[in-house]
C-alpha cells in the first residue's frame, strides 16, 4: 500500500499481488482534526486489500531541512504503524503531487476531476517508485 498524507486528503494506492503495478484505490477526506477516523479507514483498507507492506510519502523541503509537513507525516506514519501493525517504509515524495497534476492535465482531466483524485495518483507514484526500486535492488 502506498499513502500520500495530507492535512485534508490522504491518497491511498495498492499494488497487484505480484508487486508490479500500483493503482489508486481511494482518497480519504478528513477535516484535519479527527485523525482517528482516517486511521480507522486505513486499517479497514489494509484488512480488505490484505496489505502486507506499506510505504508512506514524506514531504521533504527542497533545501533538505525538516519542515512542519514532514513532522506531521512522520507522526502519521507512527500512528499508522500502531493502528495496523505494519511498519511503513518512509519515502521522499517531494514532487509527486506536481507529477500527478501534470499527468492529469496531459490526459485531459478537468480541474474538478483532478482535485478528486490527485492524492490517489500521488500515492500511486510513491508506491510505483518504491516497487521499482525494490526490483532494481533485487537485480
Amino acid at each position: 500500500m502506498g499513502i500520500d498524507y495530507g492535512d485534508i486528503r490522504i491518497g491511498v494506492a495498492v499494488s497487484d499481488p505480484m508487486g508490479m503495478i500500483a493503482r489508486g484505490l481511494e482518497t480519504i477526506r478528513w477535516n484535519g482534526k479527527d485523525l482517528d477516523w482516517a486511521l480507522n479507514r486505513i486499517a479497514d483498507l489494509v484488512r480488505q486489500e490484505q496489505v502486507l507492506g506499506m510505504v508512506i510519502g514524506i514531504p521533504r523541503r527542497t533545501d533538505g531541512k525538516i519542515g512542519e509537513s514532514e513532522i506531521k507525516a512522520r507522526r502519521f506514519a507512527e500512528l499508522v504503524a500502531e493502528k495496523t501493525g505494519l511498519e511503513p517504509v518512509l519515502r521522499d515524495e517531494r514532487y509527486t503531487t506536481v507529477i500527478a497534476s501534470r499527468v492529469m492535465r496531459e490526459t485531459g482531466r478537468k480541474s474538478k476531476q483532478r482535485n478528486q483524485i490527485i492524492d490517489q495518483i500521488a500515492a500511486e507514484i510513491i508506491l510505483q517508485e518504491y516497487l521499482e526500486s525494490r526490483r532494481q535492488a533485487e537485480l
